[in-house]
């Protein structure tokens, strides 16, 4: 681990917490506690900062039915479950790209089915990208050239803290902040959250449909006799279609988490549509925002190694036939597995396991740190889980790759503590051994 100073240990590491991966996030380790010191959101500050424990190791975490164990009588106890299913449901899925690809080769030789605990939201996305295609621009080109930026029922601020300090109240390229328009269509917008000088037009979420189809027909050049659509005046929106058509780079940019409504697919296609009208007599570009829990990775992932994009019929609200589920969470601690009365593998960071905390002076950990790890009844989850493995979270207890929300780069993460938490990739592959062919 590479430090700034003997005495600070300082240290510059990207933040995992979303999806806009800000790799400028300076953190001090004194191996008592992490703390954020300087470009850090509130996201990244409880990454960064969730308490750590010192002397706990393998032998009290992994458990089998609630009852602490050795981590290989667990993962033995997984293999078993694992050969005995016949569906099983790989869910969860909040890991890197080195976790994806081990989840994703274990899955295949189970016959198992994928699904993101994101899948929802990412299936409106897709299905318009699969149906009629889009232009999406990247964080970079927004700094660099947008100047009139339209955000479609969303509250970015609460997705990607940072988005408007690093991509838009800043000159870029051929743009300066000053030369920027912001304009900001329904959504739980907080004006202290937006830009100075933005245009805010407020309006429920469900008729984000009937208004991006009024602006779709503005900026195509038709002519309506309507003189409101859904509380909004068709001049306000008339104002909003010239300055789009009038920008030397126009952004229309969404969260499809936030779009959470029947048939919000429809939506999107209306804010891709509007770009390529606009595409015609000028340019524009589409910036589906958001990203967390490495959907955008897990995604990009599974389709360049199957060929598909991960869904698993979402937007219908299929469910997932299956009898066993393995819970695979990296990241967020808040999200556990869906209810279900079929035997559970969860793989997942030791803050799964609930706030309070056991300590025993006679197991040290000499390698350092190790994060919270609770009695065996004390898991957060209502169900207790046939198997829990506690894994390592990348960005803090080992190095790891993860896609940008844009899809245009991928970002390293730097392992910041110290201690002798197994990868996901090394349990999956041990698990997949002892599978029987």
């Amino acid at each position: 681990m590479k430090v700034a100073s003997s005495k600070t240990k300082s240290i510059i590491v990207t933040c995992p917490a979303c999806g806009l991966l800000c790799d400028d996030v300076l953190i001090e380790n004194n191996q008592q506690k992490i703390k954020v010191l300087a470009n850090g959101c509130a996201k990244a500050i409880s990454f960064f900062e969730q308490p750590l424990n010192q002397g706990l190791d393998d032998k009290v975490s992994a458990q089998i039915n609630g009852k602490p164990v050795t981590l290989q009588q667990a993962i033995a106890h997984a293999a078993k479950l694992l050969q005995a299913s016949q569906q099983p449901l790989f869910a969860g899925l909040s890991t890197d790209v080195q976790g994806f690809r081990a989840i994703y080769n274990l899955a295949q030789k189970a016959d198992g089915s994928l699904q993101h605990t994101n899948t929802k939201s990412t299936a409106r996305n897709m299905k318009v990208l699969q149906s009629t295609g889009w232009q999406t621009t990247t964080l970079t080109e927004v700094k660099n050239r947008a100047d009139v930026i339209v955000c479609i029922g969303t509250d970015i601020v609460s997705h990607n803290p940072r988005f408007f300090e690093r991509f838009v109240n800043c000159d870029g390229m051929f743009v300066t902040a000053k030369q920027r328009e912001i304009i900001f269509i329904g959504g739980n917008i907080q004006k202290d959250d937006a830009p100075a000088g933005s245009w805010i037009l407020g309006c429920r979420p469900d008729d984000l449909a009937e208004i991006t189809l009024i602006l779709r027909a503005l900026v195509a050049g038709k002519k309506l006799k309507a003189t409101q659509v859904a509380g909004l005046k068709i001049s306000d929106l008339q104002a909003i279609a010239d300055k789009l058509k009038n920008a030397k780079y126009a952004v229309l940019a969404w969260v499809a988490m936030d779009l959470d409504f029947p048939h919000a697919e429809l939506t999107i296609q209306n804010i891709t549509e509007t770009v390529a009208i606009l595409n015609n007599i000028s340019r524009a570009a589409g910036l589906p925002l958001g990203g967390s829990d490495g959907d955008t990775t897990a995604n990009n992932a599974n389709t360049w190694l199957s060929g598909f994009i991960l869904t698993n019929g979402a937007l219908n609200d299929e469910a997932v036939e299956h009898d066993l589920v393995v819970w695979v969470n990296s990241f967020n601690m808040d999200k556990e597995p869906p209810e279900s009365n079929k035997p559970q593998i969860v793989l997942a960071n030791t803050n799964f396991v609930g706030a309070a905390t056991r300590h025993d002076d006679n197991l040290n950990n000499s390698k350092g740190l190790s994060r919270r790890v609770a009695a065996p009844t004390e898991l957060r989850n209502a169900k207790t889980p046939d198997v829990f493995i506690p894994i390592a979270t990348p960005g803090l207890d080992c190095s790891g790759t993860l896609f940008r929300v844009d899809s245009a780069v991928v970002l390293p993460l730097k392992k910041v503590c110290e201690n002798d938490l197994p990868t996901l990739s090394e349990i999956v592959c041990e698990i997949e051994a002892l599978l029987l062919c």
